[in-house]
């Protein structure tokens, strides 16, 4: 009696160039996120993305530049960032704590690229240098015009290295009474001082 071949198994699409950029793109912003630049590998973000490292290094040349890709956060929180400077002038400093605050909350899609630059910057040069970059560019250089006055540019730099400051505290240092309070009344409770340093007024 002869055997009738069996038919090759169905096999799913084969991920294409954009897909597999993308997964390894994820895996890495985790593992910045959950370890830091120097302790991160591209031998650990291929494994995590399931590929081989050679193709993370087709990729991406080298990791400072995968870090650096990893720092590209969405338009949306751009958008969040400088409009939250545009709201009522007496209530503008815990508009802008829980509109920042909220961008780091640990389920929203940017809280992995932003943790990982806060992370890197406080150990390694090269990242240091990428997060001043950022905090110029997208921060002061964005909300300072819309501040106003001859130093709104320190007040605006003064007012993120506060709020980083909370970031730090809350959810890499993990303080207690920082990690067990929530954003709102967080918020509330820092808003007034940093509507001071804004105002320039008590």
């Amino acid at each position: 009696m002869s055997q009738v071949p069996e038919s090759p198994a169905k096999r799913g699409r084969r991920a294409g160039p954009s897909t597999t950029r993308d997964a390894i793109l994820q895996a890495a912003k985790r593992r910045f996120a959950r370890d830091g630049f120097a302790a991160t590998t591209i031998r650990q973000v291929a494994a995590d993305a399931g590929v081989d490292p050679a193709l993370v290094m087709q990729f991406y040349r080298a990791k400072d530049e995968l870090f650096a890709a990893c720092l590209e956060v969405s338009p949306q929180a751009m958008r969040v960032m400088a409009e939250a400077f545009d709201g009522p002038p007496d209530t503008l400093g815990p508009q802008i704590a829980r509109a920042f605050l909220g961008l780091w909350a640990e389920d929203t899609e940017d809280a992995p690229a932003l943790l990982a630059m806060m992370r890197a910057a406080v150990a390694h040069e090269a990242a240091g240098e990428l997060v001043r970059d950022f905090v110029q560019a997208r921060l002061v250089q964005v909300i300072a015009p819309k501040l106003g006055g001859p130093d709104a540019a320190l007040r605006a730099g003064l007012v993120a290295a506060m709020l980083m400051g909370v970031v730090l505290g809350r959810q890499i240092v993990h303080i207690p009474v920082l990690t067990g309070a929530d954003i709102p009344r967080i918020a509330a409770r820092i808003g007034p001082a940093l509507q001071v340093v804004l105002t320039g007024r008590d």
